[in-house]
């Protein structure tokens, strides 16, 4: 009778060690879900975001407030350029992913299979875009990211688009009419996500980008200008930060992803300057797109899918005359004001040899994916400039303006990724605060919770064996 009553409170015990630990790790996964409001696959109730007004007012050196950018983001642009990114036309982006560093040998350390570009698939690719006699690889269409030398299709393209021209941009460093060892890279399948390119080789190029470009900002002495400079800079920063941070890798024992609140926190909303610049630049951005809204509509989207092309077609006349972004912004940035006074061409010169220079340190970047997005961007950001500061007046924009389909294409992802992240800032961003600043007591990292519940379940196991 004795053993079996011990062997009886023994089963009470064990069942009231489980029942503790399911206890605990529901209060962990509650916890789990505060801490992490927006991390998919981690948060398990929906909650609706603080949309706290932080921001207001005018955005500086621009002619569109915050909460006016707010609205038409949500109404207007970020709906129709979500759309008009995945068509044919604006998905394949043309870049020489193998270059030489031209400043310092590549000692890239990236560790993860997602460094690495995938090839493009033949079925989808338009045949416009590629010469005849040039055949894609035979190769399983499927994304190849963990080949060593990331193989990609490295179809040639000498054929442009009927009325597209084949024309340098003064404001990058690439030559965008060499088609040598260009490769053609369907950006809906490698998206600009986390890849584990971290350390010195990673911080040297953004050093390199601030140093070498902007060694005296926030001085005194900076030109409007060169103010300018910086904030599209810093504004592109924000917004990569905030990509990668918002797709991460929270665990790579399961490949779990997620948000990484506490790293997009550190990295761009714990300052407001940063997020501020994030504004400039998209309204820099729009600004161009807007004031060559009559050369881009008459552009030709021609890929040999007619249903597609008219798609994209509408979907450009749509985005660029929107009556709502035409009546409370129709001017979102005033370039006029800029390049006065005597010595506003040598300024320009200055400056444009300065965005070169960043355009080049693209090349340095040691992980592909990382590159591709480098390159891509800063080439949206290098056409923006060359719509706004390479053409004097909008009367004779359509007669001087010169754009290839890789510029147009490298433009409207770029004014993408500034829509996505500006929708990010603004509706998760006053919660991540709150979080982060401790006004919600939790556990600053996803992974943290897991590594409690592994150990939690593991010393409970224990303690109910050994009872």
């Amino acid at each position: 009778m004795v053993m079996k009553a011990e062997i009886e409170t023994k089963a009470r015990g064990k069942r009231w060690g489980l029942m503790a630990v399911f206890g605990a790790l529901f209060a962990l996964f509650i916890a789990m879900a505060v801490s992490s409001k927006a991390s998919t696959g981690l948060s398990l109730f929906r909650q609706t975001p603080c949309h706290c007004a932080k921001y207001t007012g005018i955005v500086e050196d621009c002619c569109c407030d915050y909460e006016t950018v707010d609205r038409l983001n949500k109404e207007v642009l970020y709906p129709s350029l979500q759309e008009l990114v995945k068509t044919p036309f604006f998905r394949y982006f043309k870049v020489k992913l193998w270059c030489d560093c031209p400043f310092w040998p590549d000692d890239g350390m990236c560790r993860l299979r997602d460094c690495s570009v995938c090839e493009c698939p033949e079925s989808e690719f338009p045949e416009l875009f590629k010469e005849p006699r040039n055949v894609l690889s035979p190769d399983d269409p499927i994304c190849q990211e963990g080949k060593p030398q990331a193989a990609v299709d490295r179809t040639i393209d000498s054929k442009a688009f009927r009325g597209w021209t084949e024309t340098d941009n003064p404001w990058t460093n690439d030559d965008e009419t060499d088609n040598s060892e260009m490769t053609y890279v369907n950006l809906q399948l490698n998206p600009e996500r986390y890849t584990g390119y971290t350390g010195p080789s990673a911080r040297r190029i953004w050093d390199s980008v601030y140093s070498e470009n902007c060694p005296k900002y926030p001085s005194e002495e900076l030109c409007q200008e060169e103010k300018i400079l910086y904030k599209l800079i810093s504004g592109l920063h924000s917004s990569i930060s905030i990509h990668i941070a918002a797709e991460y890798l929270l665990d790579e024992a399961t490949n779990l992803w997620g948000q990484n609140l506490s790293l997009m926190y550190d990295r761009v909303l714990r300052y407001p300057d940063r997020v501020r610049n994030l504004y400039f630049t998209y309204l820099f951005v729009l600004r161009a797109v807007t004031k060559a809204a009559d050369y881009l509509e008459h552009a030709e989207y021609d890929t040999a899918n007619p249903t597609e092309d008219l798609k994209t077609q509408s979907l450009i006349r749509q985005l660029l005359f929107n009556p709502k972004l035409q009546a409370a912004c129709p001017v979102p940035f005033d370039e006029a004001k800029l390049w006065k006074g005597q010595r506003g061409p040598e300024l320009k010169q200055e400056i444009q040899k300065q965005f070169r220079n960043i355009s080049a340190i693209m090349d340095c970047v040691g992980c592909e994916k990382c590159r591709l997005w480098g390159k891509l961007q800063v080439l949206g950001l290098g056409t923006a400039l060359k719509i706004l500061f390479s053409v004097d007046g909008q009367k004779h924009l359509l007669q001087n303006l010169q754009l290839q389909r890789n510029e147009v294409i490298a433009l409207m992802n770029l004014l993408n990724r500034l829509s996505e992240s500006v929708k990010f800032v603004h509706e998760m961003g006053p919660s991540v605060e709150m979080i982060m600043e401790g006004q919600i007591s939790s556990p600053s990292s996803p992974n943290k919770l897991w590594e409690m519940i592994r150990t939690f379940i593991v010393k409970k196991t224990e303690v109910s064996s050994n009872q």
